[in-house]
């Protein structure tokens, strides 16, 4: 990057900054654990005030991209991409493996709705019956990866919302009304930018992108159970969609 490829100071430089070092890091290009170079040295790499670099680098400390150490500097920090495996079965506590007991989830809004779309009407077969919606985060390690929307025919879930526990689950919740296992049985994936509302539920820059999937579960006899739409961060999860003959 040169002073003549972007502004020289203030909102748009820090900006480009924050984008090149993210890009970098995301990339592999800085490894987790290795320390940043000084902001004297990335002020001298981007020709710019070293304000200017430190309103970048605290941008992605925001995004947990980078920790600082008191008298040490600022390091990449240890993260991991996470590979979701979407198949019959798709539980994200599952694609983490090991490391599932660091999922945990928080709903941010439940209704019941009377009227609702009609995409969701047809995939669960409502019929003019009501439907409950959720809306929730999931984070790993604390950090955010995924805003759902989740439809139900609400009927069939009785009190489902109040049986969430602090990791989030929605296998485990609906264990607890009495549904112990549903299939996934259609999908769709697609990529966007994030809405400012998707951005700040998962702590992203303005201008991030999201995986959007669209998915349809069904309880083991066929009947429609679950249609969700999942906004998954593209920095922080990648999906691998199982084929089955």
């Amino acid at each position: 990057m040169t002073s003549q490829s972007r502004s020289p100071s203030g909102y748009s430089a820090w900006r480009m900054i924050a984008d090149e070092l993210r890009g970098e890091i995301v990339g592999g290009v800085a490894a987790p654990g290795s320390k940043l170079p000084s902001e004297s040295d990335l002020a001298a790499r981007f020709e710019v005030h070293r304000n200017t670099v430190r309103q970048a680098v605290a941008s992605l400390a925001a995004e947990h991209l980078v920790v600082r150490r008191r008298g040490s500097g600022t390091f990449v920090a240890e993260h991991t991409v996470i590979m979701h495996r979407i198949g019959l079965r798709t539980r994200l506590t599952a694609s983490l493996g090991p490391r599932g007991t660091a999922a945990t989830g928080r709903i941010l809004e439940s209704a019941v709705e009377p009227n609702p779309p009609a995409e969701v009407a047809e995939r669960l077969n409502l019929e003019g019956r009501s439907a409950l919606r959720l809306e929730a985060v999931r984070s790993v390690d604390g950090l955010p990866v995924a805003r759902g929307t989740a439809w139900f025919d609400n009927d069939l879930v009785p009190n489902l919302a109040a049986n969430f526990g602090p990791e989030g689950s929605m296998t485990l919740a609906l264990k607890s009304i009495g549904i112990d296992d549903y299939v996934r049985t259609s999908t769709t994936v697609g990529g966007r930018a994030a809405t400012a509302a998707e951005a700040g539920d998962l702590e992203l820059p303005s201008g991030s992108m999201v995986l959007v999937v669209r998915a349809l579960s069904t309880l083991p006899d066929g009947s429609p159970l679950l249609y969700n739409v999942t906004r998954f961060s593209a920095e922080r999860v990648e999906l691998d969609l199982e084929h089955h003959v």
